[in-house]
């Protein structure tokens, strides 16, 4: 497993990581991603461990919390080899205080993790999302906070523009404040917006991109073919649900694609797919989400190799983005 810098900081980390989205099942939403219990998420976690992936992510409102109580289970006694991130910041429950980035919120939800998680500490501490209401230096002294209380060793955050990203690293520069290292993001083949800025602020920031969804809400498995009807799964069943709409025709082209490549370099689609991230700039860790064994030891497939220089050509076709204002005014 090859292991990489966690953005500026002196954490190393898998190029893998898994996701924990598919514990619990214990909502709506969460249940099309999958229900899998302690005994489940064991199983997968033996197989990472013996692949030397031992980065974990989870947040606080999967599963209304399950997802970090059966990782936490499952990882008890293996808990000293393992890198765990978790997340706070979207709704809790009903009440004013349930959400946010205030210092309230957070260290309620920071103490919560702690207990469903059986842990003193949380590697990586992400905020889920950008909060307009609280002011940022309320939000990064809390961080600050949590971190020199030995209860949360690097901060990141997820899902934020480019300004807010940057209007965050100058705060925490300006007031002495601990920085975010890592930035969790959406990025696919089919889903390329980061690269206008988010990757490019990633590396003039020195800031890593984590990618989550690298395979488009189960859209890049390989399951999705041209003249075939949708399978049982993820998608059919409304997993897509939360997520950007795709051309059925860009998707289509996409695959036929990395068909091809498949069918040369014997690896499969989401191997493919996976592996075009983790050959992008500022990319230190693709998050991979599997319901069983088999799709993880797949995804797992995705490390090791590199794909040829013409493929990551042929691939670079797939929904490249088109410059917006301003950045194609004097672009050459």
């Amino acid at each position: 497993m090859e292991y990489r810098q966690l953005g500026k900081s002196g954490l190393r980390v898998p190029v893998l990581s898994l996701g924990t989205g598919t514990f619990g099942g214990t909502n709506e939403f969460f249940k099309r991603w999958g229900e899998t219990d302690v005994k489940e998420a064991s199983a997968l976690i033996d197989v990472c461990l013996e692949n030397q992936l031992n980065f974990f992510d989870t947040a606080n409102v999967y599963s209304l919390g399950a997802a970090e109580e059966i990782l936490g289970a499952a990882l008890k006694g293996r808990r000293h080899n393992s890198i765990i991130a978790t997340k706070a910041t979207f709704a809790t429950g009903d009440q004013p205080n349930d959400r946010g980035a205030s210092r309230y919120h957070l260290i309620r939800e920071c103490e919560a993790s702690l207990k469903r998680l059986q842990t003193d500490y949380i590697d990586l501490y992400f905020i889920h999302g950008f909060d307009y209401t609280t002011p940022l230096e309320e939000t990064l002294s809390t961080l600050n906070h949590l971190v020199r209380s030995g209860k949360v060793r690097y901060i990141g955050c997820s899902n934020f523009a480019a300004w807010q990203l940057m209007k965050a690293l100058s705060t925490s520069e300006r007031e002495g404040f601990e920085k975010f290292v890592v930035h969790q993001i959406y990025y696919s083949l089919i889903g390329r917006d980061a690269e206008l800025e988010l990757l490019q602020i990633g590396k003039d920031q020195g800031i890593g991109s984590m990618i989550w969804s690298p395979l488009a809400w189960g859209r890049l498995t390989g399951k999705i073919r041209r003249d075939a009807a949708l399978p049982e799964g993820r998608i059919k069943s409304g997993g897509d649900i939360g997520g950007p709409q795709v051309s059925i025709d860009l998707l289509y082209n996409a695959v036929d694609i990395l068909n091809g490549i498949s069918i040369e370099t014997g690896k499969t689609i989401p191997q493919i797919a996976i592996n075009w991230l983790l050959q992008q700039q500022t990319v230190c860790n693709v998050v991979i989400g599997a319901r069983n064994v088999e799709q993880l030891k797949d995804n797992l497939g995705a490390v090791e190799w590199r794909l040829s220089n013409d493929h990551l050509q042929r691939l670079d076709k797939i929904a490249r983005p088109t410059s917006l204002y301003p950045h194609w005014v004097g672009a050459r």
